[in-house]
């Protein structure tokens, strides 16, 4: 077996095939950071990084727009009471679905 088999245990190798495989992970450690340098470089030239910063700022700013004018909207439903008595009616409805279900509870109940 190699050093470089997954299915080899670190005990089951030797001092040469450790310091082998130490030095093919640091390989690809550069390998893979001079790729990740690249690949930063050209998405950088590219403005793509610029693009996605835009189109985040637009976004956070339509986000806190769009959340001015529903405060907007609530504070003013609030003020003409418009909030209060959609609470009350809807109370209202609840405490009458719940007297509605204790009479057909009853109704049932007696007819058995």
């Amino acid at each position: 077996m190699t050093a470089t088999d997954s299915k080899v245990s670190i005990r089951e190798m030797t001092p040469e095939q450790t310091a082998e495989a130490i030095k093919n992970i640091a390989k690809r450690i550069r390998e893979e950071s001079t790729k990740l340098r690249e690949a930063v470089k050209i998405i950088r030239q590219s403005g793509a990084i610029e693009e996605l910063t835009e189109a985040v700022r637009e976004a956070t700013m339509a986000a806190r727009d769009t959340a001015k004018e529903i405060n907007e909207v609530a504070t003013d439903l609030k003020k003409r009471g418009v909030i209060r008595e959609t609470i009350n009616a809807a109370e209202q409805t609840g405490s009458s679905a719940r007297d509605t279900a204790q009479t057909m509870k009853d109704t049932v109940s007696r007819q058995k």
